[in-house]
């Protein structure tokens, strides 16, 4: 009789997780997806009334706060997310330490922002560090309670905390930014969004923290976040120590077009690697104690993101110039060949981040962080040299390198983690890259008859899409791809839930 139960729990279990990935799976990509549709807007529009100086001044703000925000990162949410028994008990010492950590990073960055402006020569950007270093302030009095929209999967819950503050950020921006007319259009429009999160991060859970420290907890959880620490530095010395080298180096409007290239170029790849990562890592804890499960789930997710992120990729290489001469303006145009080899970089950067969240589930961070040093001393190493010969083009080449040498890393501990054969992995990442560069090609083909202009950048990017599709249909049916059988089985799993 008991055989009996179990046996009925362990079938119900994996479809349970499955319906869950797939309806986190939606939520986090349509949050994503309507986010950066707005934010789209946002760029769109605020680069025409705005020049690049002014989103240079802002990144050298939000570069400061992201120093210090990683420099002391706790790393308790992504531990508490990762426990498998209850956490309650962790929570209240968690938020307490947040709240410590957000009043002394409001301080230090008060009392600094003349030293890091004379660090950037840009006198400007004092009082623009010293008002957005509130949102530091606002943070870290967020509600502990929201861990629990990741780690139960709640991402409809996510959804609406995310999107609140994501439509005040746009009304707030854009309409200051025909009022001002400069940066503080975007300052008061960030520091608005953190306002917003912090009001709905109580709104949307019932969970009130209170002042407490256990010091068996903080050890308990410091034990796991110390690795995550680590792997943060580091992922920020190689995520933004190339907007520090530009910004110092080559000067505040480089830095504004370094950083909208940055944002453009990795667009698809950031918001397929944030949904991985999302629902990817709570789904593979719960699955950490069967590796044949979690090798299959491991490589399902591989296969969507490669299908996903090589087309997009292309398009964006093949269109990136048609694209800001409409929507941007010409003065934008220098951005487009940084555009085109940071969306290398993102292709790449998204296949690695499959294999990010399944160290993370394992809790085999310490993986992660040595891979990053391996990434971070790549950059290093490339990023001056390059620069000098081919100027503000140099960095996102060393970018795209750092990531590529990396990701070989990444790649190969998945397989040996999950014990996936080299030749699966190949098919399975091979298949859609061939068809991503002949979709690429043909749109490149058709680009020379239809000129320019908005309806040519329409056709163009339905065509693409239409033959990717049919690309993609014939891999299946000739090669066994099974990305048809795959993309039922979701509908499937999401129809059910």
């Amino acid at each position: 009789m008991l055989d009996a139960i179990e046996k009925k729990v362990n079938q119900r279990t994996p479809e349970s997780l499955s319906t869950k990935v797939v309806r986190g799976g939606l939520w986090v990509f349509s949050l994503r997806i309507i986010n950066h549709g707005f934010r789209f807007v946002r760029i769109i529009i605020l680069a025409r009334l705005l020049v690049p100086e002014d989103f240079g001044l802002l990144g050298i703000a939000m570069l400061s706060i992201s120093a210090l925000e990683i420099f002391s990162q706790t790393g308790f949410q992504t531990a508490l997310i990762q426990k498998k028994d209850n956490i309650e008990s962790y929570l209240d010492t968690a938020w307490t330490v947040s709240a410590i950590r957000g009043t002394v990073l409001f301080m230090i960055l008060f009392l600094s922002a003349p030293t890091i402006a004379y660090f950037f020569n840009s006198s400007e950007a004092v009082l623009v560090i010293r008002i957005i270093a509130i949102s530091t302030l606002l943070s870290g009095f967020t509600n502990i309670g929201i861990v629990f929209f990741r780690k139960e999967m709640e991402f409809n819950k996510q959804f609406f905390y995310e999107f609140s503050a994501t439509v005040v950020d746009l009304t707030v921006a854009i309409t200051l930014a025909f009022i001002l007319r400069n940066v503080w259009a975007l300052v008061w429009g960030g520091l608005a969004a953190n306002l917003t999160r912090l009001c709905m991060s109580y709104v949307l859970h019932a969970y009130r923290p209170r002042v407490t420290f256990r010091k068996e907890k903080f050890k308990e959880l410091f034990g796991f976040g110390k690795w995550v620490l680590g792997s943060s530095i580091l992922v920020f010395l190689v995520t933004q120590g190339d907007d520090i080298f530009v910004g110092k180096l080559l000067g505040v409007t480089a830095l504004g077009l370094y950083q909208v290239a940055y944002t453009l170029g990795n667009l698809p790849a950031t918001e397929i690697t944030y949904v991985i990562g999302q629902v990817t890592f709570p789904a593979y804890s719960k699955l950490q104690d069967d590796p044949v499960k979690l090798r299959e789930a491991y490589l399902r997710i591989l296969q969507l993101t490669a299908f996903l992120s090589f087309p997009l990729a292309a398009a964006i290489i093949v269109l990136a110039p048609q694209f800001i001469d409409i929507f941007l303006g010409r003065k934008w145009l220098p951005a487009a060949p940084l555009i085109q080899v940071l969306a290398l970089a993102g292709v790449t950067r998204s296949i690695a981040a499959t294999a990010g969240s399944l160290f993370y589930a394992l809790g085999k961070t310490k993986i992660d962080t040595k891979l990053q040093v391996i990434r971070l001393a790549v950059l290093a190493g490339t990023i001056y040299p390059l620069t000098i010969k081919f100027k503000l083009l140099g960095v996102p080449i060393a970018v795209f390198a750092s990531i590529l040498i990396s990701n070989i890393g990444f790649n190969l501990m998945a397989l040996k983690l999950t014990k996936c054969s080299t030749i699966r992995f190949l098919k399975i990442i091979s298949i859609p890259l061939i068809n991503g560069v002949f979709t690429a090609l043909i749109i490149l083909l058709l680009k020379t008859i239809m000129g320019r202009g908005l309806f040519a950048l329409i056709v163009l990017l339905t065509s693409g899409a239409v033959i990717y599709l049919g690309v993609a249909y014939l891999s299946d049916k000739f090669f066994d791809y099974r990305m048809g059988s795959i993309t039922l089985e979701l509908l499937t799993s999401l129809k059910s839930s």
